[in-house]
């Protein structure tokens, strides 16, 4: 019994990193998918539409279910700010991130998403949501992850270097490699998909900062999740409309395309918002942002693997500088993060005292005020005088 009872303990913590490993598969899985998508010629603009349908016919029966009796009123201003939302994530965001996706590889595409953590701090140092105390540790370890998490974008943007050949992609890229490739048309390609990448991470930055400020007045988050999934998903209808003029692409059967809506919509937007919800209840949003990283590193090797893409050593190089800016800004936000549960507890034990205190100061003045009674007073209101 004991040793069953120290593995089911064993499982119990091994549980948010399981979960944690396997969205870090399933967010891989999403980048492998909707690559082979783009590179057979769907549109990513009815890409986000289509996931995003998706992932709205995936959240909306359980936030109607689940948080019936918890929904806050939907006023204006609330539904102003899930508007923007909708505008920054879905719209904005996944449309550039498709993009940049196109005209790069899912490596490169993940590691500048690296950058996230990043920017969300210097959004909201920007916004007076954090402070900077340049004298402390913790604050400088999140401002020099931030320059070195730049630093790296801006070298695997601007430096290929050359080609580094896995033992598994070899005999993948003779086969590949044979056609002609434009150099210099490469070359801006990959520029032009940079830039749309730190797009598309300067949106989804912007989406955390108001989703912050959002959950604050609307704390529904299945609910939240569903109105920006669906006003996403009408104002990626309209944009659309705008930018794509082929009627043939919205056509969609069973095939990849109908795979990566779906795959990215349920499990990339769906599902992953929920297990994320519930790892961030345990271990705190630094332990679910620092498996970031993984997905990189799995996709790097998938990539090579599936669609013998060719891994640079500027790419390289870049990605271990992002990765180290990344975890200095999260042992920056850690220690943070303590620092304040320290602060928490004196208070609260202070608390305590000031109410204890308070409790004996009443308890004195009853039994003063119950001495003070006559002894023929009867003995029924002695008792009561304490209580009252």
């Amino acid at each position: 019994m004991e040793g069953s009872g120290c593995f089911g303990s064993f499982i119990q913590r091994c549980k948010p990193y399981i979960a944690m490993i396997s969205l870090q598969f399933g967010y891989a899985g999403m980048n492998i998918i909707t690559k082979v998508s783009l590179n057979r010629g769907m549109s990513h603009y009815v890409l986000v539409v289509y996931r995003h349908a998706f992932a709205t016919a995936a959240i909306a029966p359980f936030a109607i279910v689940l948080e019936r009796k918890v929904r806050p009123k939907l006023t204006f201003s609330i539904f102003m700010q899930i508007f923007v939302l909708g505008l920054l994530g879905p719209v904005i965001d996944q449309n550039f991130y498709y993009a940049g996706l196109k005209f790069t590889s899912p490596t490169f595409s993940c590691a500048m998403s690296n950058m996230l953590p990043a920017m969300t701090f210097v959004m909201a140092v920007l916004c007076r949501m954090e402070k900077v105390d340049i004298k402390k540790v913790r604050c400088q370890a999140k401002v020099i992850g931030t320059i070195v998490t730049v630093a790296g974008a801006m070298l695997m943007t601007l430096y290929k270097g050359q080609v580094i050949n896995f033992m598994w992609s070899s005999h993948v890229q003779t086969h590949t490699s044979s056609a002609p490739v434009a150099t210099g048309s490469s070359d801006k390609d990959w520029v032009k998909g940079s830039i749309l990448l730190i797009i598309a991470t300067l949106a989804w930055a912007s989406f955390f900062i108001l989703q912050a400020v959002t959950l604050k007045r609307y704390a529904a988050q299945l609910s939240l999740t569903s109105l920006v999934c669906f006003l996403g998903t009408l104002q990626s209808i309209a944009v659309a409309f705008v930018m794509e003029h082929r009627t043939s692409a919205w056509t969609i059967g069973w095939d990849m395309n109908l795979l990566a809506a779906a795959y990215a919509g349920i499990v990339s937007s769906s599902i992953a918002y929920y297990v994320q919800g519930l790892v961030m209840k345990k271990t705190g949003p630094v332990f679910v942002t620092a498996f970031s990283p993984l997905m990189m590193i799995i996709v790097a090797i998938m990539g090579s693997f599936i669609l013998a893409e060719k891994i640079y050593l500027g790419g390289i190089l870049g990605g271990i500088l992002i990765v180290a800016g990344l975890y200095s800004v999260l042992w920056g936000k850690y220690k943070e993060y303590k620092e304040a549960e320290v602060e928490k507890k004196p208070e609260a034990v202070e608390g305590n005292e000031e109410r204890n205190e308070t409790n004996d100061i009443e308890m004195q003045r009853n039994q003063a005020v119950a001495v003070s009674f006559p002894s023929s007073q009867p003995p029924m209101i002695g008792r009561e005088a304490p209580r009252a």
